[in-house]
């Protein structure tokens, strides 16, 4: 019974939240809860799970007496990574690209740089061995088999910046990376440019060389601008 409810509330939730996300609901628009309840199919127990889900996100507020308002995206919790790939779901995924993809160009290359200082040698190994299988992977039909270590590179550096806010977007850029492949923003094989590129950073890093690291990473985020101008104008 547990299970078949939580199959429903995250029906709703992958149902409201991507609505929600697209402007399906417009800032304002209330959702009550009868209606929900009658709509899906589902018990008031239901409905109060995924608008709870909906409120931490801060996409929705409920109020007694006025039903589950829909929040103006001003407010929303733009880093939590399901808000992102609902987002990134909708039409206004070109914006929403570029603006994530700026947030990393502010972000990864200073990161790049604290990684190549405090990097444990544990860390610097892991780097180097998520570069070499991003090169083993970035020919053919190997798109999400290089973004399995594409992602963990990016999570890798971040984590090694020893920068616990650095750390923690982890989950911000591995949304970024996955909607680039998900929704074919990106070439058909990786851009053998980048995928040197993210070798560089490695070696860099293990070289404990602060300054190129740094360098290199800002050329790997500028790059992935100069794509979005030509799949995400």
């Amino acid at each position: 019974m547990e299970t078949s409810r939580q199959g429903l509330h995250a029906r709703l939730l992958e149902t409201l939240g991507p609505a929600i996300a697209a402007g399906e609901h417009p800032p304002g628009t209330v959702l009550r809860t009868d209606e929900l309840e009658e709509r899906f199919g589902v018990s008031r127990t239901v409905v109060r799970e995924a608008v709870r889900v909906l409120e931490s996100m801060h996409l929705v507020e409920s109020r007694r007496r006025v039903g589950v308002t829909v929040l103006p995206p001003a407010r929303w919790d733009v880093f939590d990574p399901q808000v992102i790939r609902w987002r990134m779901a909708g039409a206004d995924r070109p914006r929403q690209l570029r603006s994530l993809t700026v947030l990393r160009s502010a972000i990864e290359p200073a990161a790049a740089g604290l990684a190549a200082l405090h990097a444990s040698a544990e860390q610097c190994a892991e780097i180097t061995r998520c570069a070499v299988e991003m090169v083993a992977n970035s020919r053919g039909p190997r798109l999400r088999e290089y973004l399995v270590h594409d992602i963990a590179f990016h999570r890798v550096v971040l984590q090694a910046s020893g920068n616990e806010m650095f750390a923690r977007l982890g989950d911000v850029v591995r949304e970024v990376l996955s909607a680039r492949t998900e929704h074919r923003v990106m070439f058909e094989e990786p851009d053998p440019a980048a995928v040197t590129l993210h070798v560089r950073v490695a070696e860099a890093i293990r070289a404990r060389d602060a300054e190129r690291a740094e360098a290199l990473t800002r050329e790997i985020t500028v790059g992935a601008l100069a794509e979005l101008d030509v799949l995400a104008p």
